[in-house]
């Protein structure tokens, strides 16, 4: 296989158990690791990283990437605080071995992104000043309803901040209704790795390859080596007690379990590469 895969697992599992599970039964070698055993990964302690470092290890698995929350408060939040909880976090990263951190560009600046301009671009800074010297690279993902939303403005970022590499998610792209050909045209020069997670139009999330993303497109002409799962694919609530009567048709793209879902999406990447 060309490339690597590392996955979002706490989408099969919110135990650390399950998700090593999950990963091993799918070949998944990598975690970008979200959640474990109910808690953020911004809120674990130092001994729990050491405890989720030692199964991991004993599983042969490795942590790709911390995918953390940081970047996803308002901009006029407290933002002090905010960084020193970012700290710690950098500590947990070198206890797990990980050698990224996902992050975000701040809500509350879509409505007049110029205005905020200079103060997204400076609480970047910050961040990466505090990583500076951890061996933790800081990569920006594009997201809903943060500055970073459409290609134009995550390329003002990285043009201000070179030392910030990006993560291409084409799902959260068309949630945003930029087309995701145009985003890798401007972006590809910074992209550090990927998110596969694919959208139809009117922004529901399938398996990759089902949706409006171009994942085959931009698949091909990635650089990278490593290819992160994040599934967001409809688990069907309640499916279990429907199914004690009579079969129950499933809705197109949605699954019965947790478990389920994220199998589909390795399973379509799969057929992808």
């Amino acid at each position: 296989m060309k490339f690597k895969l590392a996955a979002f697992a706490d989408e099969a599992d919110s135990s650390i158990d399950g998700q090593i599970l999950a990963m091993k039964e799918n070949s998944v070698s990598l975690l970008e690791i979200r959640g474990v055993d109910g808690q953020n990964i911004a809120d674990i302690s130092k001994d729990k990283a050491n405890e989720v470092r030692i199964k991991l290890d004993d599983a042969g698995l490795g942590v790709w990437s911390l995918g953390s929350p940081f970047g996803k408060i308002d901009i006029n939040d407290d933002f002090a605080s905010h960084l020193d909880k970012f700290k710690h976090i950098l500590e947990i990263g070198k206890i797990l071995g990980a050698k990224k951190l996902r992050l975000f560009s701040f809500y509350g600046t879509t409505e007049e992104p110029q205005k905020y301009f200079d103060k997204v671009i400076q609480n970047l800074q910050a961040f990466l000043n505090a990583a500076r010297g951890s061996g933790i690279m800081l990569c920006h993902e594009n997201e809903k309803g943060i500055y970073g939303d459409i290609a134009s403005r995550c390329l003002e970022i990285h043009k201000a901040l070179p030392e910030l590499k990006a993560i291409f998610d084409p799902a959260n792209f068309i949630q945003c209704g930029q087309d995701t050909k145009e985003a890798w045209g401007l972006l590809a020069p910074y992209v550090e790795y990927m998110h596969i997670k694919d959208a139809k139009a009117d922004g529901s999330v399938v398996p990759a390859g089902k949706g409006e993303g171009n994942l085959p497109y931009i698949i091909n002409h990635y650089k990278g080596q490593v290819l992160t799962i994040e599934p967001h694919l409809k688990v069907f609530s309640g499916f279990e007690n429907l199914e004690s009567g009579q079969k129950t048709q499933m809705q197109e793209y949605s699954y019965p379990s947790s478990r389920a879902a994220f199998d589909a999406a390795v399973n379509a990447l799969k057929k992808l590469i």
